[in-house]
Order: C-alpha cells, then sequence, then structure tokens
C-alpha cells in the first residue's frame, strides 16, 4: 500500500497492519518485518496525520535506514505511529527532530516495556507543575524579579545549580514561612500529571519525584498523587521565618541522578525499565542516566542534549512512549 492511498489519519491505517508488521520497501507498505531492529521511532500527537511520518521517511531513507511499521495507537487520548529501525544514531534524533511540525517523537535505541517493572523520576518545577515555588515564593517576600534572574541563569546552565539555589534562597532572609503555604494552595499541576501518574499506577510501575525545591511542596504533590517517593531540600525556618539558609545536602543534578540509580536499585528495577523527566539543566544528568529520558518543554541547552523532547504534547505523551513498545 502506498502512502497516497493510506488514509489521512493515522489511527485510521488498521486494515494496513492487520495481518502484523508492515516494512517501507519502494514507496510502499509490504508485509514483513526487521530481523533486528536497532532503534525505534515513535511519533505522537494529539491527531496524527500522515505528513508526519511521509516527513520522516525521506529522512530514514537518506541514512539507508530501513523501517517496520509495527502499531498505531492511541493512548491518553493521543495518537502514537511505532516504528522500528535497522540503524540508530543521537544525530537521527536531530535530523528527525528537526522536519516535526505538530507532532513530537522519541527516537532511541530502545523503549521501556509496559508489561515489567518500572521506574518513572521526574523534576517538580516547570515539570510536574507549572511554576517555579522559589520565584512565587520571592514574588510573595518582594524579591520576585532578583530571584527569577537566577533561577533562569541556572535553568540554561549559565550558573551552577548549587551556587543560584543557595542565592536565590538567601535573598528569602526574613520571609514570612506561611508564604510556603500560600503558595501550596494554589499550585498548578502540569496538564497530563494525573493522567500520567494514574496510568503508571495501573501498570504497577513506581512513580517519583526528585526536584531542586523544597520538601513542603513535593510532599504535598506525594499526598496528593499517591507518589512512591519525594526529593528536595529543606529550607531553615526559626521563629516562623525563613532564614535564608538551607539544611542539608543540596539536591543537584548530581543528586538526581543518583536517586534515579538507588530508587531503581531498591526496587529492583533495570535502568531500561526506568524513565528520567525534566526541563532544565540540573535534569540532564538524570536524563541520560535514565533508560528513556525526556525533556519536557525545555530550555534550548536541555533540547539539543536529551535523548528525547517533547514540545507539543505535555506529560501524557511520556505515558505514550512507555506503552509504545
Amino acid at each position: 500500500m502506498s502512502m497516497d492511498t493510506l488514509p489521512e489519519r493515522v489511527q485510521e491505517w488498521a486494515s494496513l497492519l492487520a495481518e502484523g508488521p508492515c516494512l517501507w520497501r519502494e514507496g510502499r507498505f509490504v508485509a514483513g518485518r526487521l530481523p533486528s531492529p536497532a532503534g525505534q521511532l515513535v511519533l505522537l500527537a494529539e491527531r496524527l496525520d500522515k505528513a508526519a511520518l511521509a516527513r520522516s521517511l525521506p529522512i530514514l531513507a537518506a541514512e539507508q535506514v530501513e523501517v517496520e511499521l509495527s502499531a498505531v495507537k492511541r493512548i491518553a487520548e493521543r495518537d502514537l505511529l511505532c516504528l522500528s529501525l535497522s540503524a540508530w544514531s543521537p544525530a537521527l534524533k536531530a535530523r528527525l527532530q528537526a522536519v516535526a511540525d505538530d507532532w513530537d517523537l522519541a527516537c532511541v535505541p530502545a523503549l521501556p516495556t509496559a508489561g515489567e517493572p518500572g521506574l518513572v523520576l521526574m523534576d517538580m518545577d516547570s515539570t510536574a507543575i507549572q511554576i517555579e515555588c522559589i520565584d512565587e515564593i520571592a514574588r510573595l517576600a518582594g524579591v520576585g524579579d532578583e530571584v527569577a534572574a537566577i533561577t533562569r541563569a541556572a535553568m540554561e546552565g549559565a550558573l551552577p545549580f548549587s551556587e543560584s539555589l543557595r542565592r536565590r534562597v538567601k535573598a528569602l532572609a526574613g520571609a514570612d514561612a506561611a508564604i510556603i503555604d500560600q503558595v501550596i494552595g494554589r499550585m498548578p499541576l502540569m496538564p497530563g500529571l494525573t493522567t500520567l501518574v494514574t496510568g503508571l499506577q495501573e501498570l504497577g510501575w513506581k512513580v517519583a519525584i526528585a526536584s531542586g525545591g523544597f520538601t513542603p511542596f513535593v510532599c504535598h504533590l506525594q499526598q496528593q498523587l499517591g507518589l512512591d517517593a519525594a526529593f528536595a531540600n529543606t529550607l531553615e525556618i526559626r521563629d516562623g521565618r525563613l532564614t535564608g539558609e538551607v539544611l542539608g545536602a543540596i539536591v543537584d543534578a548530581e543528586a538526581k541522578a543518583n536517586i534515579l540509580v538507588n530508587l531503581a536499585h531498591e526496587h529492583n528495577i533495570p535502568i531500561g525499565q526506568t524513565v528520567a523527566i525534566g526541563d532544565g539543566a540540573n535534569d540532564l544528568l538524570m536524563l541520560a542516566q535514565a533508560g528513556l529520558g525526556v525533556a519536557l518543554h525545555a530550555k534550548p541547552l536541555v533540547q539539543e542534549q536529551a535523548p528525547v523532547c517533547i514540545n507539543r504534547l505535555s506529560l501524557e505523551g511520556v505515558l505514550g512512549l512507555v506503552q509504545a513498545h
């Protein structure tokens, strides 16, 4: 079957796969299977049209990559097209990303398997929730612009995270600790978060947060969503006011990566069955350490280095990737 004769919407391709996987050969799909795939490509969108595949195939052909169309799925109200590839390289992801119009994609050596135990570890600020909590605290404390500028520099990789955190917290010295509860009371969840967490829990997966933010916020999310673990920094409070100090070791990029490894070991989960999600430079080590690292609406530096970038969908797209294989 040629591209011209296929229905416009990918979800209507059921007849193409009625008898099993298909290979793309000489401008047509024919029955067949790759003997030993070396990579996986998933295209996903709220509504996925065949243009996504039509624009991806020439890039794969130019690299002499054979393509097996293995599945068409709809997960969390999103369309997925799942393909196996005969070859994979880091550069291939960048080339495919460059032609992505209104769809997201994952181009990786392997994907986790939903039917086996797994772990998702995510950042909190601008990943699990839509705000940066320290910026909100600072705004209520009257030092919003100063702290927000430091936050931007840290997330873009222009400032070491630990240094930036201590500088931002120092600016909060003397603020009323009641501000924390005000921020918790209006902490907007990222779209797709509850869908992702509920879906993972139904699969029997572990879900946790590792944040460079603060314990009151991650503990609130842990209780609200029934998360398996939550890690963050501890603000020092004396006489109802912030002292401007952080207690204990800071949860920085290295700590997040270590948390991923330790949680996987604790629950006897292979690293290949782990997923990390983040948006800032301090998430890059965690994304690289995981079996599948996903950058969500990320900063440019993270977009360049992350294995997978989700820019158009939100966290529900990660649930699709977990169940794509």
